[in-house]
């Protein structure tokens, strides 16, 4: 006993919830974005422009299975890198989930020694596209790769008939935010997280990993931050000694 119970819940930034959750208590404490881009209005031109930057030190191309280990590295080396709490948070790939076909396409720049130095994933619906994640390795950050492999994806999908694209992030990361509209998207919705501090006591200690999954096998879904009950999309519970933040 004597920990205070967290709870969290995203809604979309015009919600018409907000300003009662506000007035209530609950805080924002992270904000996020999601954005478009129509095939009506992407320019050519541009996109190449961006792929050129690049050029003289990545090869961009389009990732295939056999890329599948470099992918996973990638992934691995760049878990914790990811802003914005439940809302952008990226889920490890797995082999599954690394898997390549017609449905989920990936884009990716190499550098000279061959080493995979970012990747973006795209899962792809007929002809609407949306962006699973996109990461730059540390180095190479700042250098106009990300926007190269994100240039790479539209254009190579245009040309399969994709009409509609979509993104998102944290609106922490404005490196992404950057990177996405150099290639031509546009935002039009934004999230927001909301956090509720209580003082119902959560009995029990802290939740370790052999617990969340046992909870998952009796109708919870549990966040790395939290439990969610699933009939309840949106709130979550976890054990914080510290109360909310001053």
């Amino acid at each position: 006993m004597g920990f205070v119970a967290d709870q969290t819940r995203v809604i979309r930034s015009d919600d018409e919830q907000r300003d009662a959750l506000l007035n209530a208590g609950w805080k924002i404490v992270a904000r996020s974005w999601g954005a478009q881009l129509n095939a009506d209005d992407t320019h050519t031109g541009q996109l190449d422009a961006l792929i050129a930057r690049v050029a003289e030190t990545v090869t961009v191309r389009e990732l295939v299975n056999a890329d599948r280990a470099a992918m996973l590295a990638l992934d691995a080396s760049t878990a914790s890198d990811y802003p914005g709490g439940i809302a952008t948070e990226h889920p490890p790939l797995t082999d599954e989930s690394a898997t390549l076909h017609r449905r989920r396409r990936a884009f990716g720049a190499w550098s000279p020694d061959g080493e995979l130095v970012a990747m973006t994933v795209v899962d792809v619906d007929g002809d609407r596209a949306e962006t699973d994640f996109t990461v730059v390795a540390r180095p190479s950050r700042g250098l106009g790769v990300g926007a190269g492999v994100k240039a790479a994806s539209v254009k190579e999908l245009l040309s399969d008939g994709v009409r509609v694209f979509r993104t998102g992030g944290s609106a922490e990361n404005a490196g992404s935010l950057a990177t996405n509209t150099s290639v031509g998207y546009r935002i039009d919705e934004e999230w927001l997280t909301l956090r509720l501090w209580s003082n119902v006591p959560f009995a029990g200690p802290p939740i370790d990993t052999a617990q969340r999954d046992g909870l998952r096998g009796v109708g919870l879904a549990v966040h790395p931050k939290g439990i969610t009950p699933l009939s309840s999309p949106g709130a979550g519970y976890l054990p914080h000694p510290q109360g909310p933040p001053q």
